[in-house]
């Protein structure tokens, strides 16, 4: 009888022993560096209250978030990361602007998850989470197998991120008819889209079409030359879609000098990037059905809702994006026993998020997204 509560007792304090080593009871300290004065102030605090959101989600007392006030400038981001550093954190959430991470290559035993979805010229201790050109492209990739699209062209305007977009098309090896820059400059745009389109040629072959009918014996060319002078222009095109790597109303003007070169969205796929669900898009009946890879709507929908429930306030995008990277890092160090380590984001994994789902691999976060279109008036989930 004694040998066996001598075993009992053994046995217990061995669980106990192996609980309190597989569940550490230390601090997981998580540093968040992001714009709380300034004129970037208002998205800094509502990315603190995401990230609280996410914190009470997650229920576990031992994860600290220590956030520090960027001020939106490199050199601040610097000097309050070096604060954390002296800390002892090691893991940072942020910056949310790329241009704040340019000085963190100092603190090398530091890894920051920043907001932004830049790809181009990191630093090798940051790691983008954003949704980036090439998540975005590998989406688009899906949709142009699946609908059978092998004649693409893509629009890129001569802008900050051109480079981003080069660097994923190189990435993601997608099959391309070919690729053109433009001016994002209106009073140059037209024109080359005049010219990317071949519609002087298209045009005249109309004119030449019309003429030749004049002069033939055709049974009903009347008819015929009626329906030609309807049209703008006459043959075909040489692409069955076209991706244009743009937002806002740069987007709208583009599309609208496709159509205004007879290229509507009725002949061909219109493609483009990530539009966050922008609702004046649904207003451009004429440009309808445009085609983009976003974010999971029905998350983002339920989140916003979540979110003006508990704050009274309206959250945006990198907010939602900042509830994520929170799950994200509490799962990997959960993966990792509990263990802090840069190492972390090297190894393969993937965690499904609200956004959708995130793939880890050698420091580089991609996303699975969904697919959509705009048309009808509403947001249409392809998939």
């Amino acid at each position: 009888m004694k040998t066996f509560i001598k075993f009992i007792i053994i046995s217990t304090l061995s669980l106990i022993i192996f609980f309190q080593n597989s569940f550490p009871s230390e601090k997981i300290e998580i540093g968040l560096i992001v714009p709380t004065s300034g004129k970037h102030s208002k998205l800094g605090n509502s990315i603190i209250k995401s990230v609280r959101l996410a914190i009470n989600k997650i229920d576990d007392d031992r994860i600290e978030i220590i956030p520090k006030d960027t001020k939106s400038n490199p050199i601040n981001s610097l000097r309050v990361s070096k604060e954390l550093y002296d800390q002892g954190v090691r893991i940072v959430i942020g910056p949310v602007f790329n241009e704040s991470t340019k000085y963190l290559d100092e603190l090398k035993d530091m890894t920051f998850i920043s907001l932004t979805n830049k790809i181009y010229g990191n630093p090798s201790n940051v790691i983008s989470a954003g949704v980036n050109a090439i998540s975005q492209i590998n989406t688009i990739k899906k949709f142009k197998k699946i609908n059978n699209l092998e004649r693409s062209i893509f629009l890129i305007p001569k802008t900050f991120y051109k480079k981003e977009i080069d660097l994923a098309i190189d990435k993601t090896n997608i099959k391309l008819k070919d690729k053109f820059y433009y001016d994002a400059d209106p009073t140059l745009l037209t024109a080359q889209i005049e010219k990317i389109t071949r519609y002087s040629q298209r045009k005249q072959r109309l004119k030449d079409e019309i003429k030749r009918l004049e002069n033939s014996l055709v049974q009903n060319k009347e008819k015929k030359i009626e329906n030609l002078k309807k049209k703008d222009t006459f043959g075909g095109i040489n692409f069955d879609s076209v991706i244009i790597a743009d937002f806002d109303e740069s987007l709208k003007s583009v599309a609208t000098s496709l159509l205004y070169t007879d290229i509507s969205s009725k002949r061909i796929s219109y493609l483009t990037l990530n539009q966050w669900f922008d609702k004046s898009l649904l207003k451009e009946t004429s440009l309808h059905p445009i085609y983009f890879p976003s974010i999971n709507k029905e998350n983002y929908d339920l989140f916003i809702d979540e979110y003006n429930g508990v704050y009274e306030s309206k959250a945006n995008q990198i907010s939602f994006l900042s509830y994520d990277l929170v799950g994200l890092v509490y799962f990997l160090i959960y993966k990792n026993d509990f263990k802090i380590s840069n190492k972390i984001f090297y190894k393969k994994n993937k965690f499904k998020g609200k956004i959708g789902i995130f793939e880890i691999n050698k420091n580089v976060i991609t996303h699975q997204l969904n697919f959509y279109s705009v048309e009808n008036n509403q947001f249409k989930k392809i998939f």
